[in-house]
């Protein structure tokens, strides 16, 4: 598990390609790997890796299915693209951001980046199945890094989310242009609730659920999203 509080930004020194899967050699911060054994986990991007090989104390190796390339934008990288890490928590550990599993979800698209005193906010395009489980209010992990949901528009397909002076000096947000892939990690609790409310509504619907979501849509009303109670932000 992690916490979606990046580390450190880490460089890909070297990528190799091997039958059904790639090898990334990555060096680290000063420290980071520290107590780092084969076996370990750690969060790239927000995907989660498995140590292979400790080449020294600040590098190590990962190897990395074909899959979770497809999946991620990890396939987009190459050798000297830097990236946001996070070894794996602790028990115990502070929950400074919200849980990760590290399993990715899909790729956002950064579509515009507006600047505003020392605070950024990015907007992001998302693919359409992926967007009923996207409120404003609510948490989402982009390349690991655990944020919150400024704005969402699910009909036009985005979400903003501002970032801080510090999210901007500790992770890799401040290279990134319209056009990049994001990597995606939906807030499972989120999920759930939303496929659970969905999957009981077919169930007792049936075909009756769209003609339900189009009188709720002229009434400005979306079937998924969450109810605040009352002194509830």
């Amino acid at each position: 598990m992690f916490t979606g509080i990046v580390q450190g930004i880490a460089t890909l020194t070297r990528i190799t390609d091997k039958t059904g899967m790639r090898t990334f050699v990555i060096t680290f911060p000063e420290g980071f790997c520290q107590g780092l054994e084969v076996g370990a986990s750690v969060a790239v991007d927000g995907v989660c890796l498995t140590v292979t090989q400790v080449l020294d104390a600040n590098t190590a190796s990962f190897d990395v299915i074909w899959q979770s390339l497809q999946v991620s934008s990890l396939g987009d990288f190459a050798e000297g693209g830097q990236v946001n890490v996070e070894r794996a928590a602790k028990d115990g550990a502070e929950i400074g951001g919200h849980p990760l599993s590290g399993h990715v979800d899909c790729c956002a698209t950064v579509l515009e980046i507006r600047h505003q005193e020392n605070n950024a906010c990015l907007r992001f395009g998302v693919p359409e199945p992926w967007m009923r489980y996207i409120f404003a209010k609510g948490y989402i992990a982009l390349n690991g890094v655990s944020l919150t949901v400024s704005e969402a528009d699910r009909k036009a397909g985005w979400f903003e989310v501002w970032l801080i002076p510090e999210t901007r000096r500790m992770t890799t947000f401040e290279a990134k242009a319209p056009g990049d892939r994001i990597n995606v990690e939906i807030e499972r609790s989120t999920q759930v609730m939303v496929d659970t409310v969905r999957d009981t509504l077919e169930e007792y619907l049936g075909d009756l659920l769209p003609a339900l979501e189009a009188l709720l849509a002229e009434r400005g009303i979306e079937l998924e999203r969450p109810v605040v109670l009352p002194g509830k932000a």
